[in-house]
């Protein structure tokens, strides 16, 4: 399904740390949705509750979930965090991409 890199896991885990209900927090939701000039975009955010049906790995300490249609896009992603002169930000190494926009935002699959 999906793996995240030692250092996405510690971004993750100081996102999660800093919120103030961070004990309410179960984990991040990582999605695919349409947008961006090549058709789909990724979206993470910080995850309170599991959808019913939702796939679901533990990544120490922490959950990753993902809705059924999105895992169709993400199986066999890593997620890795990197940070360049230009700026740093969560990266997806996604098998299933055909292309990427000259951005780098948004892939076709």
């Amino acid at each position: 399904m999906l793996t995240l890199t030692e250092k996405a896991v510690d971004k993750v885990k100081e996102a999660i740390a800093a919120q103030k209900d961070a004990e309410a927090i179960r984990g991040i939701r990582v999605s695919v949705m349409g947008g961006g000039c090549s058709g789909f975009q990724y979206g993470m955010k910080l995850e309170r509750e599991q959808v019913e049906g939702d796939p679901v790995v533990n990544v120490d300490g922490f959950e990753v979930l993902v809705d059924e249609q999105s895992i169709i896009y993400l199986d066999g992603t890593e997620i890795d965090f990197i940070e360049t002169s230009q700026g740093s930000g969560f990266h997806f190494n996604n098998p299933n991409v055909t292309s990427t926009c000259g951005c780098g935002e948004s892939f076709k699959a």
